[in-house]
Order: C-alpha cells, then sequence, then structure tokens
C-alpha cells in the first residue's frame, strides 16, 4: 500500500490588504513539508485548490512544479484539481509539465470539489455542476491517451484534429477520481476504469464500506482487472508521542476549521465530546500516538483493502513545527510498521 500525504495549505487570511505576506510563508512552510516527506521516503504528496482566504493554494500545479525541482522521488498530486471550472487543456499541459521536471512523478485527482467559489469566480453555473466534470473529464482522459484529437462538447469550444502539447514524460499522467461517498462517483470511476480516492472526514468509516463494494462491484461488471484496480483513502491526521498530549494540542486548531467551514454549511458547533468520539478506535479521525495511527490505518486496510492511503497532515492552522513533528512521526514511525503488517498479511 502507498504511504502518503494530502494538505489544503490551510492560513490565516491576510490582515494587510493586497498583501500576501501569510501566503508567502505558508507557501515555504508548504514546501518544506514537501521536501521532508520525500526525504522520509512517502509516496505522494497531493496539494489542493481552494479559492479563499483560508487556504494559500488556489493553483496546485504552480506549488508542484516547485515541488519537482526540491524532491527526487515522491509522486507529486493534485488533490483535487476542481475540473468542473477549469480548463482540461490546461490542466492537462499543467501536469504534464510538471511530470517533464519530475521526472514522470506527476498526478491528478479529478474532482468536483468540495467548495463553489470556482464556479462564479470563472464563469460557471452552478446548476451545470455535473455537467461540467462529466464533459471536461471525458475531454481530459482523450488528452491523456491521444495526442491529437477532435473533440465536441457543450460547455466548451470544440478541438478539431489539433495536437496538445508537451506531452508527458510518462506514457500518460495518472488521474484519480476523488469522492465524498456519492455512489454516483463510485460508479463513474468503476466504470472508466479510473482509481478512486474518497475523503473520510467525519462519522465511521465502517459506513463507507458499501459504497467502496459498490465501486469494486461496478468495476467488476464492466471487466476492468481488479488486480489493478487502485482505491485510496483520506483522513485528518495529527501525531504525537503522547495521545492526550496530541488531543490537547490538536483540538483547538481542529475545532476553528471545522466550525468554520460548519457555519458555511448549518452544521452544529463541535465539541469536545465529539471531537473525542471522533479519534476513538472506530472514529474517522487520526489524532493521537504513533500506535493508534498504525491500528487505525490497518483497520481501514481490513475494511475497504485500499491500495494507498492519504494523510491530511496539516488540518486547520496547526503551526508549522507541530505540522512538521508529525510528518515526521507518520514517516519514521507509523508507515515502517504499517507496510510490514500489509506485507505480512499477503
Amino acid at each position: 500500500m502507498e504511504l502518503g500525504l494530502i494538505t489544503f495549505a490551510d492560513m490565516e487570511p491576510e490582515t494587510l490588504p493586497g498583501r500576501g505576506i501569510n501566503g508567502h510563508q505558508r507557501i515555504k512552510d508548504l514546501l518544506e513539508e514537501i521536501q521532508l516527506a520525500d526525504q522520509l521516503g512517502l509516496d505522494v504528496f497531493a496539494v489542493g485548490e481552494h479559492h479563499r482566504p483560508d487556504y494559500a493554494v488556489s493553483s496546485p500545479a504552480v506549488i508542484l512544479g516547485a515541488a519537482a525541482v526540491i524532491t527526487k522521488n515522491i509522486k507529486l498530486a493534485s488533490a483535487v484539481t476542481v475540473l468542473s471550472s477549469d480548463d482540461p487543456v490546461r490542466v492537462f499541459q499543467d501536469f504534464a509539465t510538471i511530470d517533464l521536471l519530475s521526472g514522470g512523478r506527476a498526478e491528478i485527482i479529478a474532482g468536483r470539489g468540495s467548495f463553489i467559489e470556482s464556479f462564479p469566480l470563472f464563469g460557471y453555473d452552478l446548476r451545470d455542476y455535473d455537467e461540467l466534470f462529466t464533459e471536461k473529464l471525458d475531454l481530459l482522459l482523450k488528452l491523456n491517451k491521444s495526442e491529437k484529437i477532435s473533440w465536441k462538447g457543450k460547455h466548451r469550444p470544440s478541438i478539431e484534429n489539433l495536437g496538445v502539447y508537451p506531452r508527458p514524460y510518462q506514457s500518460s499522467i495518472p488521474i484519480w477520481i476523488a469522492a465524498g461517498g456519492t455512489p454516483a462517483s463510485a460508479v463513474r470511476a468503476a466504470t472508466l476504469g479510473l482509481p478512486l480516492i474518497l475523503a473520510i472526514i467525519g462519522g465511521l468509516p465502517e459506513q463507507f464500506v458499501p459504497f467502496v463494494n459498490l465501486y469494486k462491484e461496478t468495476a467488476k461488471k464492466n471487466g476492468k482487472d481488479m488486480n489493478l484496480l487502485q482505491m485510496g483513502i483520506n483522513n485528518h491526521v495529527y501525531i504525537g508521542e503522547d495521545s492526550q498530549k496530541a488531543a490537547d494540542e490538536f483540538y483547538p486548531y481542529y475545532a476553528v476549521m471545522m466550525n468554520r467551514v460548519g457555519r458555511e454549511r448549518g452544521w452544529p458547533p463541535l465539541s469536545r465530546q465529539q471531537f473525542e468520539y471522533s479519534r476513538s478506535p472506530k472514529g474517522a479521525l487520526m489524532t493521537g500516538s504513533v500506535q493508534q495511527v498504525i491500528d487505525k490505518i490497518l483497520y481501514e486496510h481490513d475494511l475497504f483493502g485500499n491500495t494507498r492511503f492519504l494523510a491530511q497532515a496539516s488540518v486547520g492552522n496547526v503551526p508549522h513545527k507541530m505540522t512538521m513533528r508529525s510528518i515526521e512521526l507518520f514517516g519514521t514511525k507509523v508507515a515502517p510498521v504499517v507496510q510490514k503488517a500489509i506485507s505480512h498479511s499477503k
């Protein structure tokens, strides 16, 4: 199983109008996180796309291009590329360029996005939410397969026998579909034979077993090679040497972030009791000691048989020093034990 990290590059909104002081520091810290993950031998680092004042990255491709030249082995992915409000041609060109810079380590994790700011920003109608993603994913897959294409769509001008350059270093760029548990996402990915990554950021992981089973069953019905099927899971993760200390350190930052998002979506405030329940042995939140996080990752692997696990390692405005220590523990203490346990279970 591949083990890696994912981040949305949470940050404090700027206090000086028109200045990117906080953004500058957060991106500098982010590149240090990616470099550390590479040095620790982790498999993947994925960077999200947002268009809000509380996240530092609106263009994952720019960050991943910078990361490509300061890393050696780690795969570099978006998480997600909000494909519905982007141009698939430009997305492909950007990630082909990252692939060239990195010597074949670029990946695209495409999704519809959990926030909607990009739609009005780039002139798209939210009523076309599903249709936009379906159409643009179709174009992206064709671009990835063929140097010259002809394509017709509804929401983007057609392409008539044109080449798209540069081509990636790999024969094609791995394209994953991101999902939050909507059955249609599982069916879409399975039907297309695309790897799927599922975000489990609340509730109980066991509640997602039917979703993963639907993905696998649909892939099998469509004649996909089950031995080649890839499926990933990501959870919120914060690791410390001591369980209670890690929880006490992380909770204030986590609660502020969850409550900020929750106010927009009508969720009740997160209590410490709910936080503790979520980090209990069968809850979704992986906050605690090294052994607790190992146990939870292996528990989810037993549930899903996933081939990739991504730890969302900088949730909320956790200080950089704390994030780096959590990443270090993940790479040096958690990953080796998880890999050994899974290899022995085969």
